[in-house]
């Protein structure tokens, strides 16, 4: 559509009160949409319904509003779209990607051990998963599903990657949004995650589908997110590829950090806004805190 708004997203999970690395990312992304005249949505990613609770969710939006975030509505939940996430996991079935895996958490760190691989890695710092369930007759897999065991649909990496650069006719990129305004092309390497998770038999969907099936069905133009989620974006550009999704411009910022250099996390109550609030902090002190006092 022409002269259509860029649009760009929050989206925290409710599985913990904001803290001040939230804080962060949300005026960033606030900041970032008024500089390019866009519209901001909110998304609330609960998929994990064993942390999700209704207070936090509650929270997130308590918090944001005292800040002087503002966000379009309605508000989309994940945890109300999994049929669309099953759909897409089915599209990647029907190209012959996906294949379920039985192994254990402590079968796959064997496995890698027994192996001598013990440095093989995944960005998160995960062992790489070696494979162990990829060529599994399909009688024998269905045959254990039937009988109810446990299981994930994993991605055949190196299948999936192959027909993304088919695409694309070379390399697999992303645009990353400069400093200075413009958009640089980077390389994704998507193959150093190994064959990802897409979903459970007790949970349809992963973090990695759910969040690039919104993005394209809510119209997301331009992420805003830490740069933890850099080496995400390898895996999510190459499910936009094998799904036919849009591409949107990414951007990832700096990370608000604890005195130790530690990433902050939901664990760490002194810097929950909740509580910074409850001890008499005002929203133009939480936005010097994380060095944007200049957003309004």
């Amino acid at each position: 559509m022409l002269n259509a708004k860029p649009v760009f997203r929050f989206a925290p999970s409710p599985n913990g009160f904001l803290h001040l690395g939230h804080a962060f990312s949300a005026l960033f992304t606030q900041q970032a949409a008024r500089a390019h005249g866009g519209r901001v949505l909110l998304r609330i990613e609960d998929i994990d319904s064993g942390r999700s609770r209704p207070e936090f969710e509650a929270g997130i939006y308590e918090d944001l509003a005292w800040l002087g975030f503002e966000w379009e509505r309605p508000v989309r939940r994940q945890s109300e779209h999994l049929d669309a996430y099953a759909s897409a996991v089915a599209r990647l079935e029907a190209l012959g990607l996906v294949y379920p895996c039985f192994a254990t958490r402590r079968e796959i760190v064997a496995a890698v051990a027994a192996k001598g691989k013990l440095g093989e890695c995944d960005p998160d710092g995960a062992p790489l998963y070696p494979g162990l369930y990829r060529n599994t007759p399909r009688r024998i897999s269905e045959a254990r599903i039937e009988a109810g065991e446990l299981y994930a649909l994993r991605l055949d990496m190196k299948a999936a990657a192959a027909l993304a650069r088919e695409k694309t006719g070379g390399a697999i990129g992303f645009r990353s949004l400069a400093a200075d305004g413009g958009v640089a092309a980077r390389e994704a390497r998507p193959e150093r995650w190994g064959d990802i998770v897409l979903a459970r038999k007790d949970i349809p969907t992963s973090y990695h589908i759910a969040v690039v099936t919104d993005d394209a069905l809510q119209g997301v133009t331009h992420v805003t997110r830490g740069t933890d989620l850099l080496a995400a974006t390898d895996i999510h550009r190459l499910l936009q590829l094998l799904l036919d999704l849009p591409e949107p411009i990414y951007s990832h910022h700096r990370l608000i950090v604890d005195q130790f250099g530690r990433k902050l996390s939901k664990s760490h109550r002194d810097t929950g806004l909740r509580l910074l609030r409850e001890h008499g902090a005002t929203a133009r002190q939480i936005k010097q805190m994380v060095g944007l006092d200049d957003v309004l």
